[in-house]
């Protein structure tokens, strides 16, 4: 067995589609300092909060604004390197002004209609996620925040200690292990 690289365990990361109401509704973009990049809001997960508490915490941190979570819309993975990023997605509404500065990571934030945020962004995988989930982050909050529905924070926690229990091959034992403990 010699020669053969050990696995590494995956990035894990949150994030989501921010939009903000007005007569259409808009998306916020970020632009990266570093790279010059347009992308979605997300970061890394912290391995003292859940996936949600990541997602909402960077998009304060990136897009400035505090957010209602109005329903999850799936996963992107890429290659980093030798190492696969996990990234997950909420849809989120802003709540009110700006509540804080950016981070020093963001250069700048662009609120645009559906069409312009998917042609703005740098990556193409976004792009194409946008494109898919756009619709969708638009009709759950739409619908939500009529009849006043948010997300609870905890609702996804269980489901990323399994996820993180499975990806760093601790197996379904270690999760039950996690879940109560």
């Amino acid at each position: 067995m010699q020669g053969r690289k050990k696995a590494r365990s995956p990035i894990l990361a949150a994030g989501g589609v921010v939009l903000r109401s007005s007569r259409e509704p808009l998306i916020a973009v970020v632009q990266l300092r570093k790279y010059n990049d347009w992308v979605l809001p997300k970061g890394k997960i912290n391995d003292d909060e859940s996936a949600l508490a990541a997602a909402r915490r960077e998009v304060l941190e990136e897009v400035g604004h505090k957010t209602y979570v109005h329903a999850f819309l799936g996963t992107i993975a890429y290659d980093v390197g030798e190492r696969i990023k996990v990234v997950q997605f909420w849809a989120m509404r802003a709540v009110g002004g700006p509540a804080r500065r950016l981070m020093p990571d963001v250069k700048a934030v662009e609120w645009l209609p559906l069409d312009e945020a998917i042609k703005r962004l740098s990556r193409s995988r976004e792009q194409v996620f946008l494109r898919s989930v756009g619709p969708v982050a638009i009709k759950a909050i739409q619908r939500s925040a009529r009849r006043g529905e948010m997300i609870p924070a905890t609702r996804y926690a269980h489901d990323l200690r399994t996820f993180r229990a499975r990806a760093y091959g601790r197996g379904e034992q270690a999760s039950r292990a996690q879940a109560t403990g």
